[in-house]
């Protein structure tokens, strides 16, 4: 398999997967393209088992029911693979997130996550200028 079918094959298993989740609440269907050894990061230096990341979601779909999701890019090179979105609560505000995934022997192996609510993203771009924190 060449590099550029794996990229292209990795970009659909998560198309696939985040479509089944989003679209019916399918956990099993993230579930099927994670290794058994998979890791979740957060920004905060805290990571998840897969069986931890599992039951957060499957715990969390009641919670998220009626999300809109724009995948706004999706981009492969090799074993990575990113995911930025925007997704919105029927009642909630509007965020932005940009996951990061690694594929091992064709399955997700790390998956890093980063979410900022859509609002606050102009102030986020000065975070480093005096007077701005």
């Amino acid at each position: 398999m060449t590099t550029q079918s794996t990229t292209s094959d990795n970009k659909s298993i998560v198309a696939r997967a985040f479509a089944g989740l989003v679209e019916t609440g399918d956990v099993a269907s993230v579930e099927r393209v994670l290794s058994d050894g998979f890791v979740h990061r957060r920004p905060d230096s805290t990571s998840s088992t897969k069986a931890e990341w599992l039951a957060s979601m499957r715990a969390s779909l009641e919670n998220i029911a009626g999300m809109e999701v724009e995948v706004q890019h999706m981009l492969a090179d090799g074993d990575h693979v990113v995911l930025q979105s925007r997704r919105r609560l029927p009642s909630g505000p509007e965020i932005t997130v940009v996951d990061i995934m690694r594929f091992e022997d064709g399955l997700i192996a790390e998956a890093w996550e980063t979410i900022e609510p859509t609002a606050e993203a102009a102030s986020h771009l000065t975070w480093w200028a005096p007077g701005e924190r």
